[in-house]
């Protein structure tokens, strides 16, 4: 005799709304934090430079090569990191990941030549390699693509609140804590901001799942629909192998588009606490403090903006009008001269149009990419973007060291930001992406 296992039973809206509810309270909180932590470790190089580069003699030039190197090794090993987490499972690949950069953060507070820094900074990049696209892969294994982006906008979240809750920690930190135990304040922030990476770390070994039909806390009825649901999805993309990823004109564009948002991305990460300094501010605490004004907006923008694609399954103009917001801030930025208001209110621009189009931006790629080639292609598309970290700051410090301003550097940012808006209504078919 014969046995069928029996057909799948699709829930109707609500009751499928409940179980994705339910598999998104389970860890987007804990995804959330991590990514939080991530971000502050990443910039609050930043928030360090307003005292470091005195006490190293660092020049401008020095810094921005530093901040900017971490993406280099980003970059070599971004592809390999994500194609591990595919084989081996990201509860093991992300919690080594935030184990290894925990250690290295922290050792920056050692750093006593430009050499050592920048050293440091490129294994930086290195060890936190594979972080976010790793998180992006693992967001589709859970979740198809009209209900992704709100959990990618959710995520990406952590970086505005990085700067809301980091700004002023860094402030506090580098100006109370300076001194103490021989150390300087900058030292005691690269330490303290390093710690909670190492607990996160081990939270994530403990409590992750790898994917769907490993959720024993999911009935199985529940874990078969939402496989089922990610199946036929994967059945309609495109690019599932590593080789499709490589030789795709559409993922080199992708590359481009997202090197254009980085670039103005890292712009704020790196110098918004320099913007501020250059009104007027010279008190760390008080420039922690104004950091949080833009960061708060970019919150609110990136929350309600990515509701509202998804609801209208409509991708390229929720990352485009960002992207034109964003030009503008910087324009704005460089107009403010001494004037304190002008400038936040142009880093607010700046801050909600860039932070709120990088999660935009990740509803693309994943419309067309499945498998082994989203593995390949969200890592690609992610090191090579992002090589405008190491781009942005780098280029910014060497204008700024030879013309004594941003304002160059902030009209280059402003256009490279229209540029890649430019290419998205250009080269990516509106019915390749709304999904």
């Amino acid at each position: 005799m014969s046995t069928q296992t029996p057909a799948i039973r699709i829930p109707d809206s609500a009751a499928s709304n409940s179980i994705y509810t339910r598999v998104a309270w389970r860890f987007m909180p804990l995804l959330f934090v991590c990514y939080v932590v991530a971000y502050l470790d990443r910039v609050n190089v930043g928030f360090a430079k307003l005292q470091m580069l005195s006490d190293l003699n660092f020049s401008e030039a020095m810094y921005g090569f530093g901040a900017g190197i971490f993406f280099i090794g980003y970059f070599f090993f971004e592809v390999p990191s994500n194609l591990l987490l595919h084989r081996l499972g990201a509860r093991r690949w992300i919690a080594r990941i935030m184990l290894t950069w925990a250690v290295l953060s922290a050792a920056t507070a050692w750093v006593s030549t430009p050499a050592t820094f920048y050293v440091l900074r490129f294994f930086l990049g290195v060890a936190e390699a594979g972080f976010f696209p790793g998180l992006v892969l693992y967001l589709t294994y859970w979740f198809p693509a009209h209900r992704r982006g709100k959990m990618v906008a959710f995520l990406m979240a952590g970086n505005p609140v990085a700067g809301i809750v980091g700004g002023p920690i860094s402030g506090f930190i580098m100006q109370r804590l300076a001194g103490n135990a021989g150390l300087a304040g900058w030292q005691w922030l690269f330490i303290l901001e390093a710690a909670p990476a190492l607990v996160l770390a081990v939270i994530i070994f403990w409590f992750l799942d790898d994917r769907v039909k490993d959720a024993k806390w999911l009935p199985i009825q529940e874990r078969e629909f939402i496989a089922s649901e990610i199946e036929a999805e994967g059945r309609t993309k495109s690019h599932g192998s590593v080789r499709e990823v490589f030789t795709s004109l559409k993922v080199w564009i992708l590359c481009a588009i997202l090197f254009g948002i980085v670039m103005g991305s890292y712009a704020v990460g790196f110098w918004q606490p320099t913007i501020i300094k250059g009104s007027g501010i010279t008190d760390a605490f008080t420039i922690g403090l104004l950091t949080v004004v833009p960061y708060l907006a970019a919150l609110i923008s990136m929350i309600l903006i990515g509701r509202h694609a998804d609801r209208k399954r409509e991708r390229r103009w929720h990352v485009v009008i960002p992207q034109c917001v964003a030009a503008a801030g910087f324009v704005i930025c460089a107009y403010a001269g001494n004037n304190t208001y002008i400038a936040v209110l142009g880093l607010t621009l700046a801050a909600s149009g860039v932070i709120t189009a990088l999660p935009m931006f990740w509803a693309l790629p994943t419309s067309f990419l499945g498998g082994t080639g989203a593995a390949a292609g969200i890592a690609l598309i992610n090191s090579t973007g992002n090589l405008a970290g190491f781009v942005s700051p780098a280029l910014v410090g060497w204008l700024k060291t030879i013309t004594h301003s941003l304002d160059s550097s902030l009209f280059l940012i402003a256009g490279s930001l229209l540029v890649s808006a430019c290419l998205i209504l250009t080269q990516l078919p509106a019915k390749l992406v709304n999904k």
